[in-house]
């Protein structure tokens, strides 16, 4: 059933991505017909069908180099689809009311598809030129949360950076300054709540400088991690040795005493793209309720759904995954489907804190609309 599942959403997939590429490069087709009378449709056929496929090819069993290229460019394509298409029906939606009201004529002068796909054009330009510049921006937010533990004397400052998805478009660029700016923040201990990896460990150009980089975080009880959903698949032992060689702790369902200030926990995420070769979930209920109850406990869980399986024996729980949609209107969707997508959150008195991080790197488009890249601060008192 879940293979008939899969081919369905993969037919389903395909079919909306082909009927909206072709809508896509039909509307540009008219309009540029428009300017250029003489445009030739074959060539454009050709030049718009290599972009429209570039995302498909990715998939394809071609040489890697070939393979880097066109993730490239589908990854930029990716974000362009999306506005074109959001701004185009939007356009033809507007003429389309215009035409029943009788505010626009009767046969529809050329002139006003023109202007409109003109206006879809530029405003699609402007979104994706911000959504670039944007997610080559790195924030810093902070919050102050209060454990109903008093042992951590002066406090605690953790570091919650998620979503890093190295191997995916410009994320190796961002490292550097991501680095520098948790050594700045002078932190008692780091935790990178999933999605390290962006699905293929192959997909990183330099490992090594990656490793490095990630090993200079200076951290007083060191760093830690947790899986998310993007960190399995076939180069998934690759991905621990990395991990392993970049001083990070992975956390699979257990937990870690710190300096006995706190219980740190990592949840292994629910849905690995590929799994996480054999190792599955746990039922941790019991192992948390087993826990000292006079240290504040601390739980990493990439995906912040089915929080209600914490009690109020956790104190916090650090989330990342939903990226908060990273371009708008994602966030519309994110913010529908999961009880906290983005931000501090407290069900009530009795229920763990909550805080889902936006994330720090991107995933698909390398673009950030309505959302940044982000560095959080978390002070437990």
């Amino acid at each position: 059933m879940s293979k008939i599942a899969m081919i369905l959403g993969v037919i389903f997939m395909l079919t909306f991505y082909g009927g909206s590429s072709f809508y896509v490069g039909r509307k540009i087709f008219q309009w540029m017909k428009l300017l250029f009378p003489q445009m030739n449709g074959m060539i454009y056929g050709v030049i718009y069908g290599f972009f429209a496929l570039s995302l498909i090819m990715v998939f394809l069993p071609l040489p890697a180099i070939v393979k880097g290229v066109m993730s490239w460019i589908g990854s930029y394509w990716m974000g362009i689809l999306i506005y074109l298409v959001l701004f185009f029906l939007l356009a033809d939606l507007l003429i389309l009311i215009g035409s029943i009201l009788k505010i626009i004529p009767t046969p529809i002068p050329q002139s006003i598809p023109f202007f409109a796909s003109l206006t879809a054009i530029l405003l699609t330009v402007s979104f994706v030129s911000y959504g670039i510049y944007n997610a080559n921006q790195i924030k810093h937010v902070s919050y102050d949360v209060q454990t109903k533990e008093t042992t951590l004397l002066d406090g605690t400052k953790i570091i919650l950076i998620s979503d890093l998805h190295l191997g995916a478009v410009n994320s190796e660029k961002r490292l550097e300054s991501i680095v520098e700016k948790i050594n700045k923040l002078e932190p008692d201990l780091v935790c990178i709540a999933g999605d390290i990896f962006n699905d293929d460990y192959n997909a990183l150009k330099d490992p090594e400088r990656a490793i490095h980089l990630l090993k200079s975080i200076t951290a007083t009880y060191g760093v830690y991690g947790s899986l998310g959903n993007h960190d399995g698949g076939k180069t998934f032992d690759d991905m621990i040795t990395f991990l392993e060689r970049s001083n990070i702790k992975l956390l699979n369902d257990e937990h870690e005493i710190i300096d006995e200030r706190l219980v740190l926990f990592g949840r292994v995420d629910p849905s690995p793209i590929g799994g996480f070769g054999g190792m599955k979930r746990k039922d941790v209920t019991e192992e948390i309720a087993s826990l000292d109850a006079s240290m504040p406990i601390v739980v990493m869980d990439h995906t912040p759904s089915s929080l209600d399986q914490y009690g109020n024996e956790v104190d916090l729980v650090l989330s990342g995954h939903t990226h908060r949609g990273q371009i708008f209107p994602g966030n519309l969707i994110t913010n529908a489907v999961f009880e906290v997508d983005y931000g501090y959150y407290q069900k009530d008195a009795d229920s763990p804190h909550v805080i889902v991080s936006s994330g720090v790197g991107t995933w698909g488009m390398p673009m950030r609309v309505g959302s940044n890249n982000e560095i959080v601060s978390i002070h437990l008192k």
